[in-house]
């Protein structure tokens, strides 16, 4: 008796339900992590060189000034003192003022992170609408082996895409559509016009990484039976990719997707600074250059839990859609 035939459809993904112990094992792992996250920023910055009172009262200023004002922030406390006062800081919602510009530190991430997380998710909406179409196409335009020289050039072109930091993309942008040409503003924020180079320059790179990934697992579902038979079946071609394909090749691809959202945000910085993105990136520059420490602190602070928190929601997907990451009550069950 022959074995029924494979049906002709996406296979679909099972989601699981979390279990508590799951769920109360990431919370602890960040919460973990946010701790270490608050000793490495606070250390981070009394390793810098440099005096901060002296950048900011000036080289000739007299020692007595120095000394009172150092006495007045609580500079001249012992570290543990103040790793003491900036933890409490932190848990009272009250980050400080700035050594320099005497404006709450609270203030100054609110005014930029909007900015900044509104680059970040653009870029990688971006690279995710322009990487899976692409490497679905590159898959099925090279499956078993065919057009190895398409195969060749899109892997070289990829390789190097990613091998180039975001910044050298912004700086090449810049001086060719905005300061070359004149086609684009080339600094600040004053419009929609203004969000297309830096978001460009930031989603290069991702994107070619992610049309890699896009590709190794379209190339993994066409060699599938359900595909085989669709094929078969002689199915419209949109049907064919947009239906049954995409569904099955998605999961890793925006998986990745979300690791590379936190690293866009925090990658930013040097891109902002290139286009004089009202974000964090230039406060968070000059802070760790001037030894601001509430303000550079709070920068480290803030890029790091943004991390930590898009990592977080990331294992959560992966646990509904794994059953081992997941511990879910079907799988203990089946064990």
């Amino acid at each position: 008796m022959s074995e029924a035939p494979p049906q002709a459809h996406a296979r679909p993904r099972r989601v699981r339900r979390l279990t508590p112990r799951f769920f109360a094992h990431q919370l602890l792992r960040l919460a973990v992590s946010f701790a270490v996250l608050v000793v490495a920023s606070f250390a981070m910055i009394h390793l810098i060189p440099g005096d901060p009172l002296r950048q900011m009262l000036g080289p000739t200023a007299p020692k007595e000034l120095v000394d009172a004002r150092r006495t007045e922030l609580g500079l001249d406390d012992p570290l543990p003192a103040q790793f003491v006062h900036y933890v409490q800081q932190i848990f009272s919602g009250d980050l400080g003022t700035s050594f320099f510009s005497s404006q709450p530190v609270s203030d100054i991430i609110a005014q930029g992170l909007p900015n900044t997380l509104a680059l970040g998710m653009l870029a990688t909406g971006v690279a995710l609408a322009v990487a899976i179409p692409l490497g679905m196409w590159a898959a099925v335009r090279t499956h078993k082996g065919r057009r190895r020289g398409a195969e060749t050039a899109f892997s070289a072109l990829t390789s190097t895409a990613v091998a180039i930091p975001e910044y050298l993309y912004g700086l090449a942008l810049l001086l060719t559509f905005a300061l070359g040409l004149g086609l684009l503003p080339p600094a600040g924020l004053t419009g929609p016009a203004s969000y297309i180079l830096p978001v460009t320059a930031l989603s290069i790179a991702p994107a070619a990484m992610i049309a890699r990934l896009a590709r190794v697992e379209t190339l993994r579902e066409l060699d599938t039976d359900y595909m085989r038979l669709a094929h078969a079946k002689r199915l419209p071609a949109w049907r064919l990719y947009a239906v049954h394909l995409l569904p099955n090749t998605l999961t890793a691809t925006l998986t990745m997707g979300g690791l590379l959202l936190a690293g866009l945000i925090t990658g930013s910085v040097l891109v902002e600074n290139v286009f004089a993105w009202p974000g964090l990136g230039q406060r968070t520059v000059e802070a760790i250059t001037q030894k601001d420490y509430p303000v550079a602190q709070a920068m480290i602070l803030v890029y790091g839990a943004l991390v930590l928190v898009i990592n977080f929601l990331v294992d959560i997907v992966l646990g509904c859609l794994d059953p081992k990451s997941s511990l879910s009550d079907s799988t203990r069950q089946e064990g």
